[in-house]
């Protein structure tokens, strides 16, 4: 078995290759018991956001993990090979730590993606595929972030996406507060975009989401109305923004009903920020006259605005980084030495319990105590140490002296001239 990460993001895949292989919240249990139980898998969790796809493995067959992702959103390993990548060991932990702490994100510094991590470790606890090393692993990679926030300013004028869709909204309205505002879904990013805009004041906040109670609730926070996603085709007209973030696997807001709404509004301008992956709103809408619509690379290329007030943190960062690797990497190579160690002990036990057998028949024989003493632990010792002075004896003249200095390490003694 060995550690490794794999997957794709913002870097390495465009966001069409991105939304074929996102994994929604409500599947994510069911595909990580298939994949742990279908391949040599023995631990398993996916990050999956706007911007990232990731799986951290323990697993005997890494190649065989990444040809499951392929297959289990129907798509060829070939497509997804040329933006894929796979860290194994140290490489996977560096990058574990480095995306907790923002310096993977297309925001740099930005600290939403620590909840998301957090929320993949919930999901590979409830599916229980969470083990020890994993377990260890992302516990390691949330004290490091914390660290890396805490002593350096990774995060200073960090800009949010949800910021992001305010800039880009001042730029297109004279003013947001004489504006319609909808929010489709009603989710952490839904709810992020909408405490920056209704700081804004906008002239009303309509809330649309499946679940009409959760867009209830943050109509309440809000000072809004909640409607029901079904009415998501009357409502879009009477709307001048509209930010979307939905777990539909498909687009709900299409090419018709974005033309209908645009003839209802007699063709004046509306802003579509598309925050979902898979995106919400058909790619076709971006061509329509009158629509400004953005997708979350899009917004990205917003965000990188303030980028150099926290590069000069990333050496910093970097270094607390390189450090916790090293732990780590001590901690996990000491777990690979437990089988051994588990043998070893086994070995003497045994060893124990037939000489400790031998000494009580002495006993119940009438041996005297001290006798049987004197030979239990004479016994003892020529058991546990015929091995190593047995390998002494025979081990090749090239390998003797090799050997010897292991010996005299492992029992502390030196060898006197």
């Amino acid at each position: 078995m060995q550690l490794f990460a794999f997957g794709i993001n913002h870097q390495t895949a465009p966001l069409e290759v991105r939304e074929r292989i996102a994994f929604n919240a409500e599947g994510l249990t069911s595909a990580l018991r298939d994949l742990v139980g279908h391949e040599p898998v023995r631990e398993a969790a996916i990050i999956s956001t706007c911007n990232r796809t990731e799986l951290y493995c323990n697993a005997q067959d890494p190649a065989k993990a990444v040809s499951w992702l392929a297959g289990y959103h129907q798509m060829k390993a070939s497509l997804l090979e040329p933006y894929l990548y796979s860290l194994p060991r140290e490489r996977a932990v560096k990058h574990a730590f480095r995306v907790a702490s923002g310096l993977d994100s297309m925001v740099l510094g930005e600290a939403q993606i620590l909840g998301q991590m957090k929320q993949a470790v919930r999901s590979a606890e409830k599916a229980g595929t969470l083990g020890l090393v994993l377990h260890k692993l992302f516990q390691q990679t949330f004290s490091v972030a914390k660290e890396v926030r805490t002593r350096t300013d990774i995060g200073a004028s960090s800009v949010s996406m949800a910021a992001a869709a305010v800039r880009l909204a001042e730029r297109i309205f004279p003013a947001i507060a004489e504006q319609k505002v909808l929010f489709v879904g009603a989710g952490e990013m839904i709810e992020l975009t909408a405490r920056h805009l209704a700081a804004q004041h906008p002239r009303s906040v309509t809330f649309a989401n499946r679940t009409l109670e959760r867009a209830q609730l943050l109509a309440l926070q809000f000072a809004g109305q909640a409607v029901s996603i079904n009415e998501l085709a009357e409502v879009l007209a009477s709307h001048d923004i509209v930010v979307t973030s939905t777990a539909s696997p498909l687009p709900i807001i299409g090419k018709g009903m974005v033309e209908r709404a645009l003839k209802a509004r007699r063709h004046r301008p509306m802003l579509i920020v598309d925050l979902a992956v898979p995106r919400d709103v058909e790619a076709e809408v971006a061509k329509m006259d009158d629509v400004f619509l953005y997708s979350v690379d899009d917004l990205g290329r917003v965000v990188q605005e303030g980028r150099d007030a926290r590069t000069a943190a990333v050496g910093e960062a970097e270094g607390i980084i390189d450090a916790k690797v090293v732990d780590f990497m001590q901690w996990l190579s000491g777990r690979e030495a437990v089988p051994t160690i588990r043998a070893l002990r086994d070995q003497a036990e045994r060893a124990r319990r037939h000489q400790m057998d031998r000494a009580l028949r002495m006993l119940r024989k009438g041996e005297s105590a001290e006798r049987v003493l004197e030979m239990l632990s004479q016994s003892l010792t020529n058991k546990l140490m015929h091995a190593p002075t047995a390998a002494l004896h025979e081990a090749p003249e090239a390998e003797r002296d090799a050997l010897q200095r292991m010996v005299e390490r492992i029992y502390q003694v030196r060898a006197k001239e």
